[in-house]
């Protein structure tokens, strides 16, 4: 079991790691803080470049410790805001397949992170290093509780936006198919 778990921890983990790199520095085909910022603004969040920070930190730092099985109750909690609001805010108006840019991907890996959060990240990761029992059921539920608790404030921070925006930032000019 614990060889499964850090084969799921490091996949999962550098994937994020490397959503994050391109929201934050642009790597790996990117858009940097900048454009992500610009695409935050389009689908109604504000101040549009601290929440694309915002993001890009959580996927980066959350993904660095996933992977390293570090802290993995927090690492999880925020996956699982950023996956809630990327399924919301982005995804969701497209149904659930990734083939019509659904939402269908954030719930995979935020499910993945909410099964962490239970597991834990077994004997290969820093938290058995550290001494740290970071599983079980109050571990789940504490990640899932602060994820959802994260998500849905930053959610709640963006319909506030976008009722006082009006119908200029209602209808995004993201197709379908490019966001």
């Amino acid at each position: 079991m614990d060889t499964g778990l850090l084969v799921l921890r490091i996949v999962v983990g550098l994937v994020l790691v490397g959503h994050g790199a391109q929201k934050l520095f642009g790597l790996f085909g990117g858009a940097g803080l900048s454009g992500t910022a610009g695409f935050f603004r389009s689908v109604g969040y504000w101040p549009p470049r601290l929440m694309a920070g915002f993001a890009g930190g959580a996927e980066l730092i959350g993904g660095l410790s996933l992977a390293a099985g570090f802290m993995t109750p927090l690492a999880t909690a925020a996956i699982i805001a950023t996956m809630l609001n990327a399924g919301v805010a982005v995804h969701g108006r497209n149904g659930l397949w990734a083939v019509d840019n659904g939402y269908e991907y954030p719930l995979v890996l935020g499910a993945v992170a909410a099964s962490l959060g239970f597991t834990g990240a077994g004997a290969a990761s820093l938290d058995a290093w550290l001494g740290v029992n970071a599983g079980g059921t109050e571990a789940g539920f504490f990640a899932i509780g602060l994820g959802l608790i994260a998500g849905v404030a930053v959610l709640v921070s963006r319909t506030a936006a976008l009722s006082e925006a009006g119908p200029a930032l209602t209808a995004s000019p993201i197709s379908k198919k490019a966001a």
